[in-house]
């Protein structure tokens, strides 16, 4: 004997209610930050290591160095090379990323 198999179905679906809209929600905008400013400390006369030591424990790190005997040598013993300039000025006020260049002779020239 054949088996029937009858379903349901209802006419209309039932009614589903809107999903509630939330209120939108302030977001906060990051500002730029001035970058923080930095007084140049005067390393003149130090060797070269404790100047670059100083400049560093300033927040200054991006230091450039120059053989000022005009040799183009490069600074490899530090402490055996004597500060005769920098660049910007002691005194200046900078930010962090400028380029500090220091200036040096060997000792005894």
């Amino acid at each position: 004997m054949p088996v029937t198999a009858t379903a349901t179905v209802d006419a209309a679906p039932a009614a589903v209610a809107p999903a509630p809209v939330a209120s939108p929600v302030p977001v906060p905008v990051a500002s730029a930050v001035p970058a923080a400013l930095i007084t140049v400390p005067d390393v003149s006369g130090m060797n070269h290591q404790a100047a670059q030591d100083t400049m560093q424990a300033a927040g200054l790190y991006n230091l450039r160095e120059v053989d000022g005997g005009g040799q183009g040598r490069m600074l490899i013993n530090d402490r055996n090379w004597v500060q005769t300039g920098q660049d910007p000025e002691p005194g200046a006020t900078v930010s962090a990323d400028t380029v500090i260049t220091l200036t040096a002779v060997k000792q005894g020239e």
